[in-house]
C-alpha cells in the first residue's frame, strides 16, 4: 500500500457534516438500515479513514458513523442507543452512467462542496483495493487487514458486487472469494468470524473457512467490520433451490436429509471445539421467561395472535415444567439464524453453511450465548414450511416429508434425533413462530397466514411424550440420583 492511502483524514468532523443532509435521505433506504419507520435526527463520528487521498479523480473514505434516532416515529419521543454503520463512501466530479445506482448525493458545501458522493462498493477500484490491503495484510489508519497466511489471495481478481438483497454487502472477486462487509457493527467478538474459525481449526468443511478479515480498534474495544472467504462456484441457495424444486414437483427429502447430516456436522465440530454447559432449572426458567415475555409483546402487538396465546405458553410451561422435575439440556455454541437461505449446496450435492452472525435484532452478548443445538432445527423446520406455502398450487405432505427427512439425517451424525425431545422441540417452534408472525405483521402482511398456520397447529399440539426412556445429550437428562 502506498503511503499515500495509509493517510488517515483529519477533517473529519468537517466532511460528516458536509456529508449530514445527504445521509439522512440516503441511509434510511438502505436494505441493511435496521431503524426504518423512524427519522434520523443527526450523526456522530466514531471513525474515519481516508483511503484514497482527495484531489483526484476518485477520493475515498471509510466511515464508522453512528445514526441517532428517536425510540417512536412522532416528535419529542426520547432517543435510543444510536447503531453505528460501516460507510465505504467514494468522491467524484461526477458519476459516469454504471455507477448511477450507487449515488449518495452532490455536496453543496464543506470539503468535498462541489463533488458527487456516492456508495463505493458498486465501483470496481474501491473494491480492488480492498482485497489488495487484504492480501498484503495492510494498516491504513485505525484498520486492520488481516489473513490466514497459509491461504493464497492472487491479485488482480475482477470484483462485483452482490445486489441481491442482504442484511450486510457482500463483494465477490473472481469467482474466488466473496467478501462480506457488515453494515451495522458492534463492538466485541463477532461470531461470524469466530465460529467460522474456530470450524476451521476443527476441520470442518462444512463452512467456507475465513481466508482474510477487516478489524479496527476503536476506544480499547475490538470491531469486526468484514470476512473473506471462498466463493462456492456453482452453488444454489437453499430456499431458491426448494422452491425450484416445488416448482417442478420434485422430491426435496434426499437434500433435506443430506442438510440435517451438514448441520450436525456443524454442532458437533462446535461442540468439540468450544465449551458447552449444562441448563438446569434456573437457566431454562430464565429461557422459558423470555419466550413468556415475547409471547406477550407479540400478542399486544398482532391481534390475530391473542386467541391462541393460553395454548401456545402452554409450550414454554411444559419447558419448565420438566426443568423443575430436574431434567436438564446440554447447550453449546450454535448458528443462531439457522434456515435454508443460510445454507448453499454445490452442482455435487455438498452442502455448506454461511452466515453465522446470528439473528442482527439480538445484542452481541445473546447471539453468543450457548444454547441448544434444538434452536437451530426448529429454524430449520419453520423454513420448510415457509417454503412449501410459496409453492402454488401447494403440495400436501411436502413439509412434512423434507422436516421428517431433515430430523433423520441429523440423528444420522450426531446420534439423536430432535424429535425424541418434543418439549424442547415444540418451546423452540413456537417462540420462533411468534417472531415469524410479529415480522410479517409489520414487513408482509400477506405472508402473515404462513406463521399463523404453525400457530394454530403449536397452540393444540401438547408435545408431552412420555419422559422416559431419555436418549444422551442434547436431549434432557434427569440427574443422577
Amino acid at each position: 500500500m502506498s503511503e499515500a492511502v495509509t493517510r488517515t483524514f483529519t477533517t473529519s468532523p468537517g466532511l460528516l457534516a458536509s456529508l449530514d443532509p445527504l445521509l439522512r435521505e440516503w441511509l434510511p433506504r438502505q436494505r441493511w438500515f435496521a431503524g426504518k419507520g423512524r427519522p434520523v435526527t443527526g450523526f456522530s463520528l466514531v471513525a474515519a479513514t481516508e483511503l484514497l487521498p482527495p484531489g483526484g479523480k476518485l477520493g475515498l473514505y471509510h466511515l464508522l458513523v453512528r445514526a441517532h434516532q428517536p425510540l417512536a416515529p412522532v416528535p419529542g419521543s426520547p432517543e435510543q442507543p444510536a447503531d453505528c454503520y460501516q460507510l465505504l463512501i467514494g468522491e467524484r466530479e461526477a458519476l459516469p452512467p454504471r455507477l448511477a445506482p450507487a449515488l449518495i448525493g452532490h455536496v453543496a458545501e464543506g470539503p468535498l462542496a462541489g463533488r458527487t458522493v456516492y456508495d463505493a462498493l458498486y465501483d470496481t477500484r474501491p473494491a480492488e483495493l480492498l482485497l489488495e490491503a487484504l492480501r498484503t495484510g495492510a494498516r491504513i489508519g485505525g484498520l486492520r487487514f488481516e489473513r490466514d497466511e497459509s491461504r493464497e489471495i492472487r491479485s488482480g481478481l475482477v470484483p462485483r458486487l452482490v445486489t441481491s438483497e442482504q442484511s450486510n454487502s457482500s463483494v465477490v472477486y473472481g469467482d474466488t472469494f466473496i467478501l462480506k462487509l457488515l453494515r451495522r457493527v458492534v463492538p466485541g467478538v463477532n461470531p461470524d468470524l469466530e465460529l467460522p474459525l474456530a470450524l476451521a481449526r476443527e476441520g470442518c468443511d462444512r463452512v467456507p473457512a475465513p481466508t482474510a478479515w477487516i478489524r479496527a480498534e476503536l476506544a480499547g474495544e475490538p470491531y469486526v467490520l468484514g470476512v473473506l472467504q471462498p466463493f462456492v462456484q456453482g452453488a444454489a441457495d437453499g430456499w431458491e433451490l426448494a422452491l425450484r424444486e416445488l416448482a417442478k414437483g420434485e422430491d426435496f427429502a434426499t437434500a433435506a436429509r443430506a442438510l440435517g447430516r451438514a448441520t450436525a456436522e456443524v454442532h458437533t465440530a462446535l461442540a468439540r471445539t468450544l465449551p458447552t454447559v449444562t441448563l438446569g432449572h434456573t437457566q431454562v426458567q430464565q429461557l422459558v421467561d423470555g419466550m413468556v415475555e415475547r409471547l406477550e409483546a407479540a400478542a399486544q402487538a398482532v391481534p390475530a395472535l391473542r386467541p391462541y396465546a393460553p395454548g401456545l405458553r402452554s409450550a414454554f410451561e411444559a419447558l419448565a415444567g420438566l426443568a423443575a422435575e430436574g431434567y436438564t439440556w446440554t447447550a453449546q455454541r450454535i448458528h443462531g439464524d439457522l434456515h435454508l437461505g443460510q445454507c448453499l449446496r454445490s452442482p455435487a450435492g455438498q452442502w455448506w453453511l454461511i452466515d453465522f452472525e446470528g439473528e442482527p435484532s439480538k445484542s452481541l452478548a445473546e447471539r453468543r450465548m450457548p444454547q441448544p443445538p434444538v434452536r437451530d432445527v426448529a429454524g430449520m423446520l419453520r423454513s420448510f414450511d415457509y417454503a412449501a406455502h410459496s409453492a402454488d398450487p401447494p403440495i400436501p405432505g411436502w413439509a412434512d416429508a423434507c422436516r421428517a427427512a431433515y430430523c433423520s439425517g441429523y440423528a444420522q451424525v450426531s446420534g439423536v434425533d430432535p424429535r425424541t425431545d418434543p418439549v424442547l422441540m415444540r418451546a423452540y417452534e413456537t417462540d420462533k413462530a411468534i417472531y415469524e408472525v410479529v415480522y410479517e405483521a409489520r414487513h408482509r402482511p400477506d405472508w402473515l397466514p404462513v406463521p399463523l398456520s404453525a400457530i394454530r397447529r403449536l397452540a393444540t399440539d401438547s408435545g408431552t411424550p412420555s419422559p422416559s426412556p431419555l436418549p444422551s445429550p442434547p436431549s434432557p437428562r434427569r440427574p443422577r440420583p
